[in-house]
């Protein structure tokens, strides 16, 4: 497959296990797994690259299943020349590549306020962005600016908020697009209340969240006017197991991997809880965390 691929200047390796890399540990390996120099690079890459070969993006994989058979074609992770940070009067403009709660921590340090609910979140600004991500009050489409994109096709696109046609955690990204960098919008605000206000969101998710173990995050969104954990605990799904999968006992929306778990674990495990929650209550409720790959 490397052969067959454009050059780049940034780091290519085939074969690679990604199971390391997930939040979960769990996955088989990238076919090729394609690491971009910058911007630029990821574009003239995209746009020599034919266009029968799967493309398959992935930021900290902190929301994200890869399947025990691993992904096919190009996977693509941004790291090194995707992590700037610019701190303006009244935003930021952050690489996709930065940590969310890293982009909350500058933005509290210079004293700008609206982006503390980042630091709830594990994850990269460029999968916030991809998925509308939000906690405690706040999400991406209240905040953004815009993205700056690479297409498919190598086409390098900036984005508004409305052009993203944000809704409850999705945006309308071009397929397979890759997102490079944002310009997110604060305003000036008192660092000690900023603070305050990410300590309580940090002591928050130590209190109700399994934060210390091998999870995901949420697994399933919430429908209108519902918490889905509500309904997961209404169906008697806490602490239900798996092979080496588990709901929390802690936080019902949360999948574990307990020490040995397989991707087909935690995948059959969460179809588990749908089917009971559906039979409890009717509704269905939809994955948030994102599973790409082949079955083992």
């Amino acid at each position: 497959m490397i052969a067959l691929l454009p050059q780049l200047r940034g780091r290519v390796q085939e074969g690679i296990s990604l199971a390391p890399s997930t939040w979960f540990r769990v996955g088989g390996p990238a076919e090729v797994l394609v690491r971009p120099a910058d911007s630029a690079d990821l574009a003239q890459f995209l746009a020599a690259l034919p266009h029968e070969v799967p493309v398959t993006i992935i930021g900290a994989a902190s929301n994200l299943i890869v399947r025990d058979g691993g992904i096919a074609g190009v996977t693509i992770r941004l790291a090194r020349g995707f992590n700037s940070i610019k701190l303006e009067a009244d935003g930021m403009i952050v690489g996709a590549a930065c940590l969310d709660a890293t982009v909350a921590e500058h933005a509290a340090a210079a004293g700008l306020e609206g982006l503390e609910f980042l630091s709830g979140i594990p994850g990269t600004i460029g999968g916030a962005v991809a998925m509308n991500a939000g906690a405690y009050g706040g999400d991406i489409a209240h905040c953004l600016d815009w993205a700056e994109i690479v297409t498919r096709t190598g086409e390098v696109m900036r984005l508004n908020a409305g052009q993203l046609g944000f809704s409850y955690r999705h945006s309308k990204l071009p397929p397979e697009s890759v997102v490079v960098r944002a310009r997110l919008v604060a305003r000036a605000g008192d660092p000690t209340t900023i603070a305050a206000r990410m300590a309580d969101i940090r002591n928050s998710r130590e209190a109700t969240q399994p934060v210390r173990a091998r999870t995901g995050g949420s697994t399933f969104r919430n429908p209108p006017e519902m918490k889905a954990w509500e309904l997961i605990d209404g169906a008697g799904c806490r602490g239900l197991t798996r092979g080496g999968a588990q709901v929390s006992e802690k936080h019902c929306n949360f999948l574990l991997n307990t020490g040995d778990a397989t991707a087909a674990d935690l995948e059959g495990l969460g179809d588990e809880v749908r089917r009971r929650v559906k039979d409890a209550s009717g509704i269905d409720l939809h994955w948030e965390i994102r599973r790409v790959g082949r079955p083992a």
